[in-house]
């Protein structure tokens, strides 16, 4: 429903934002960021900017707001996010302008790595999903401890059609929680997935009903109260004998970009048809 509505106003200083709308929840310690409707529902670098002075101050001030949870989601209707913006990359690419290309890429991760460590807090992460998720929209929802979905949305990573692969993160992410081998086969496949089949997989965690995604993030909140300790420190051991540090996805940034940096007429011509598509809503899933 995405309905920013449902928040009273809270009397706690946050940064003025452009590109999210952010709300502290004081009375269930929950931390709302919604990456807000703008004329293409991808990660700008106006998004970007505004995610990590987010991110910063998450850092800074979780505990002393006596945050236990954050939740990242979108005011667009049926969009969570659509992932990297292939209009810039479309630009820098032909030119040969690699340096600003990176520079782009380590800040998707600056603030991918952020949510992935919890804020160095002990945060539980949530990604509330109501609508596509493509590309980096996806990794930003595996990035989460938790990934809530309306039975309507659509995940999956469409790079492999213009011949490169997501590379902030998405292979790290999923081999940790399905393994190498199916984690390469959704990559080099470019299907999108259903929020049902993601489930069926362990990938969703808990399938919501169309409109009714902010209430079962209030749901599963009062289910891991009940038992809270034992949920972190179930992650923390988890974390700890697979964890994905910067540098893991710093190197995977790397090779993405040497990769980007290849790609000829025939590949720019195919992203300039998925440039045009993220200025429209993709058709719901079965």
């Amino acid at each position: 429903m995405n309905n920013l509505a449902l928040f009273p106003a809270i009397n706690v200083a946050t940064p003025n934002f452009q590109a999210i709308a952010t709300h502290i929840d004081r009375t269930h310690q929950i931390a709302w960021c919604y990456m807000t409707e703008q004329a293409r529902q991808c990660f700008t670098t106006e998004l970007l900017q505004d995610l990590n002075t987010w991110c910063d101050y998450m850092a800074a001030n979780a505990d002393t707001l006596g945050i236990r949870y954050h939740v990242i989601a979108s005011t667009a209707t049926d969009i969570f996010n659509l992932g990297g913006d292939l209009a810039l990359f479309r630009r820098l690419v032909p030119n040969g302008d690699r340096e600003s290309l990176l520079h782009y890429a380590i800040r998707c991760i600056d603030a991918l790595y952020a949510n992935i460590t919890s804020f160095r807090s002990p945060v539980t992460t949530i990604s509330l999903v109501q609508g596509a998720a493509l590309g980096g929209g996806f990794e930003t929802a595996l990035s989460s401890d938790v990934i809530i979905a309306e039975r309507r949305s659509r995940l999956g990573f469409p790079e492999i059609l213009f011949n490169l692969f997501p590379g902030m993160g998405a292979y790290s992410l999923l081999s940790r929680k399905i393994g190498g081998k199916q984690a390469e086969q959704m990559i080099l496949s470019g299907k999108l997935y259903s929020a049902t089949e993601l489930h069926d997989m362990g990938l969703v965690d808990v399938l919501a009903d169309d409109g009714e995604g902010e209430a079962a993030v209030f749901d599963y909140i009062k289910r891991e109260n009940r038992a809270r300790n034992g949920f972190r420190a179930f992650r923390q051991a988890r974390d700890s004998i697979n964890p994905l540090t910067y540098e893991e996805l710093k190197q995977s940034v790397k090779i993405w970009v040497d990769a980007a940096m290849q790609l000829d007429k025939r590949d720019l011509k195919m992203m300039d048809r998925i440039v045009a598509r993220q200025h429209q809503v993709l058709p719901q899933a079965a």
